[in-house]
């Protein structure tokens, strides 16, 4: 594809409480084996673009971990390949990225060596599948200098949450608000678009002369009445998790069989760092029902409705329902959880209940593993 890529990958969410103090938001665990940025770097890399560079800055040690190959999604080539930047003192700069268009900006060179005609712009926080040929073709056809791939959000969806749009009848985007107090449109920006490469730098390099640093505040909303900006619609699956409610329901949407089939089946995969971990172990007496249990699992309790990420032990008599255990979660015995999030790492002791009644609860307990499991006698389990 005659693209370059760009993912956005830098920014924080207060909205995702204690799951973003010890990680990126793009590099929350989804389904129980990905990242959420596996399905950028999968949409690129099944869209045959060769060169794609991604831009982080907080909390990026765990993006970092995770992207420490490239050729889980193969980027490890001659030609092209995958480029990480992070905010570094230069002769010419020595501030923190102070926005996406800012981001962009303060790594224009590389830009600039690229060769590609287009660039595809990403955000890493997204889970979703998708051809940016169509994309392209959509753009060209329409002669367009910038596409933007939105969707259509249910009526009772939180639409004041996203980038709202109203296109009319040839696509052509008449209207642009983002994060609007009441959104009069339940079309939204998906946080994907597609320009020329020469168009994108031109924008850029205005916006760093005003001191402009968002690209969808200043440049898409900004432009939208002087720039030929057009809307792409997107009827496949598609989830932001930019809050603990979504992070929560695309996990829980993994439980339908409809969403397995089509992310863990369908063509084209999604790709990922692949950890060598042996199959989830089940012992006698175990109850599972409508759950998704990762590799390295060892199961003795009840599990329904929830998904288990890897290397993380449930005990005798516990009880999870309603559910996301993070990776590398020890239960003790005779624990409920019901409607929670476990935090990765944690450890809880027996006879532990934690319920989610007003919402869903994250439960971020760091006491020593080895401590508690030498006071219940567990130690050999």
């Amino acid at each position: 594809m005659r693209a370059v890529g760009l993912i956005l990958a830098g920014g924080s969410s207060s909205r995702m409480k204690e799951l973003s103090k010890k990680r990126a938001v793009c590099a929350m665990p989804v389904a129980g084996l990905y990242r959420s940025i596996d399905f950028a770097l999968s949409a690129m890399t099944n869209s045959n673009i060769q060169t794609v560079a991604i831009f982080m800055q907080y909390n990026a040690r765990s993006l970092q971990e995770h992207l420490s190959s490239s050729k889980w999604w193969n980027f490890g080539r001659k030609q092209g390949g995958l480029y990480q930047f992070s905010p570094t003192i230069t002769a010419s700069s020595g501030m923190w990225y102070r926005g996406t268009a800012d981001a962009i900006g303060q790594n224009l060179d590389f830009l600039k060596k690229c060769h590609e005609p287009y660039v595809v712009i990403a955000s890493g926080d997204c889970v979703y599948k998708m051809d940016f040929h169509d994309v392209l073709n959509y753009h060209i056809e329409k002669q367009a200098d910038i596409t933007v791939v939105c969707k259509d959000l249910e009526l009772d969806a939180p639409a004041e949450r996203f980038g709202t749009i109203r296109m009319n009848e040839n696509g052509r985007i008449e209207e642009f608000e983002e994060k609007p107090v009441v959104a009069m449109s339940h079309t939204v920006s998906c946080g994907i678009y597609v320009l020329r490469r020469r168009l994108l730098i031109d924008l850029i390099e205005t916006a760093q002369e005003e001191e402009r640093h968002d690209f969808t505040r200043d440049i898409l909303v900004r432009y939208r009445h002087v720039k030929k900006i057009y809307g792409f619609k997107m009827k496949e699956y598609w989830r932001n998790i930019a809050s603990v409610e979504d992070y929560y329901r695309t996990n829980m949407d993994f439980l339908k069989h409809e969403v397995q089939q089509y992310f863990f089946r369908d063509y084209p995969s999604i790709y990922t760092k692949v950890s060598d971990q042996p199959p989830a172990k089940y012992n006698v007496g175990v109850r599972v029902k409508n759950a998704l249990i990762a590799s390295g699992c060892i199961l003795n309790g009840t599990v329904e409705d929830s998904l288990i990420f890897k290397e993380s032990f449930i005990g005798e008599g516990s009880y999870i329902k309603n559910s996301i255990i993070l990776n590398d979660v020890h239960i003790g015995d005779h624990c409920r959880i019901e409607n929670c999030i476990v935090e990765s790492h944690c450890t809880i002791a027996s006879g532990t209940e934690y319920t989610g009644t007003d919402g869903i609860r994250i439960v971020a307990e760091e006491g020593d593993r080895y401590d508690i499991l030498g006071d219940t006698g567990n130690e050999d389990t």
